[in-house]
């Protein structure tokens, strides 16, 4: 396993991270735990939730995922060994993540409830690197961004992201957070992150985990530069693009277990021309003799940008499978090609 650095934190990062979002869900407290010690045991330190977890999210299981990674930390007594990522909400109408019932919002309160509250299902005193799950301000996110943007109307009633700062510095001075990240992030808003941390003197970002995959290289056109001027790395999720590059889609496919047959929640990798973009790749890892998922992960976490990418699997099959693409290499003629598709199916799923 290669280890990065996270920022400029000191810290050291594996190149794959642990995604936890369906503990508590599609995954049992026993299943959760033993993806755990798999990970750990191939290397793996850096492990990521929020507070928002279980997906899809919904009250009966907001933090259960939290809940489950706690339980394995106090039975393992390994907490010196993890880099412990989690996120709190940004803007939503989910009042049942807030004692008050109050949509989500990065005020000063929201955000002491949720680290507080984190940190007791985590069953950890402090958390080391806390992610801004999405912006305070309203954004074109989670597959809302098109390819002509329309930016949406400021809100009346938008907390500044100096006082978000100001909130989560005083916890990185109380110890309770050591780093702060941010996700679902555009360039603007990094950088004016990153400003009022220089203007004020107190804790910069340090990550940025946005969606990152074959059918999805948007952060390449300006977040790219910022993540590598910045020291402000792409932790890189949906790498397989929720399933669909591994190919278990194709043709209608829906297969028992899959989030599609489930929850039917993916139409962000399902745009008129995701399909035709899907299959290329497919069709090109078979020509390379690869598995499509292992060349996917193996593509993201080749890019100069990214600090680590997050595996997401509900089974330990497709976990083993996942794991596999650090025996993966891009060379030359197959990233050649990639780009060739990738010029004919340019960013379906943005």
């Amino acid at each position: 396993m290669e280890y990065r650095p996270l920022g400029t934190t000191g810290l050291m990062v594996s190149a794959f991270c642990l995604g936890t979002m369906t503990f508590g869900e599609q995954n049992s407290e026993a299943e959760g735990h033993e993806q755990l010690d798999f990970a750990l045991d191939h290397g793996i330190n850096f492990i990521d939730t929020a507070e928002m977890y279980a997906i899809p999210p919904k009250p009966e299981t907001q933090g259960s995922t939290e809940r489950i990674i706690g339980t394995w930390l106090a039975a393992r007594g390994n907490r010196d060994k993890i880099v412990l990522a989690t996120k709190v909400s940004g803007r939503s109408p989910n009042g049942w993540l807030r004692d008050d019932g109050a949509p989500t919002r990065l005020t000063r309160r929201q955000i002491d409830e949720a680290v507080h509250k984190s940190l007791k299902r985590l069953q950890t005193d402090y958390i080391d690197l806390y992610q801004v799950h999405y912006p305070e301000r309203p954004v074109p996110q989670f597959g809302s961004n098109p390819v002509i943007w329309r930016t949406p109307e400021p809100a009346a009633d938008e907390t500044a992201i100096e006082e978000s700062l100001d909130a989560l510095d005083a916890h990185v001075k109380a110890g309770r957070i050591r780093h702060i990240g941010l996700s679902n992030e555009t360039a603007w808003g990094t950088m004016r992150w990153l400003g009022a941390a220089a203007q004020s003197g107190a804790a910069r970002v340090q990550s940025i985990q946005n969606a990152y995959s074959l059918v999805n290289r948007t952060f390449e056109v300006n977040l790219a530069e910022v993540a590598l001027r910045e020291k402000v790395g792409l932790l890189a999720y949906s790498a397989l693009a929720q399933g669909y590059l591994t190919g278990k889609y194709r043709n209608g496919a829906l297969p028992a277990g899959a989030r599609k047959t489930l929850f039917n929640r993916l139409q962000r990798y399902e745009t008129p021309h995701a399909d035709a973009a899907v299959a290329a790749y497919c069709d090109l890892a078979a020509e390379h003799g690869l598995d499509p998922s292992q060349m996917a992960l193996a593509f993201a976490v080749s890019r100069p940008f990214v600090t680590s990418v997050i595996l997401g699997a509900t089974t330990m099959a497709q976990l083993t499978t996942c794991m596999g693409a650090t025996g993966v290499t891009i060379g030359p003629e197959l990233e050649a090609a990639i780009d060739a598709i990738h010029l004919r199916h340019t960013n379906p799923c943005p």
